[in-house]
């Protein structure tokens, strides 16, 4: 019961901030901005917002420090709009996940391109030793 209060506020949280921030903040240093997760702690005194940036690493860590100076009036667009007695405090923490993403591609198409040059050099080539190298009941006969 507890968790689905938990997912239920956390969800609302996420949806404030992500139509608050689609309206825009007064801060130019806010790029391109996607809410991708939010987790309330079990006492409901917590929440963690993970986000995304597009673009360059200056701008993520621009929209960074964006977030960092406006979570206070967030935290309050978030009390207006809740009807709990507690607002929990916000924490803007950085999603991963596309770094993570493109690092699995990269890796990927490494593996595809080394499996290719493989695939290509055993299409030329020939087995080392006789061409049957197992030895049979009638070769030890012979013997």
């Amino acid at each position: 019961m507890a968790g689905e209060r938990q997912a239920r506020l956390a969800d609302r949280i996420r949806v404030i901030l992500a139509e608050r921030l689609e309206k825009g903040l007064r801060d130019p240093r806010l790029g391109f901005v996607t809410l991708t997760d939010c987790r309330v702690s079990g006492d409901l005194q917590h929440a963690s917002v993970f986000y995304t940036v597009l673009g360059t690493e200056e701008e993520r860590i621009a929209s960074g420090a964006a977030l960092a100076s406006a979570t206070g009036m967030l935290r309050s667009e978030v009390g207006r709009q809740l009807s709990t007695r507690l607002v929990p405090t916000l924490e803007f923490i950085p999603d991963a996940l596309p770094e993570n993403a493109d690092h699995i591609s990269a890796l990927l198409r490494e593996a595809r391109e080394r499996d290719s040059e493989v695939a290509r050099l055993a299409s030329s080539s020939s087995h080392a030793g006789d061409a049957d190298p197992y030895r049979r009941a009638e070769d030890s006969e012979e013997d």
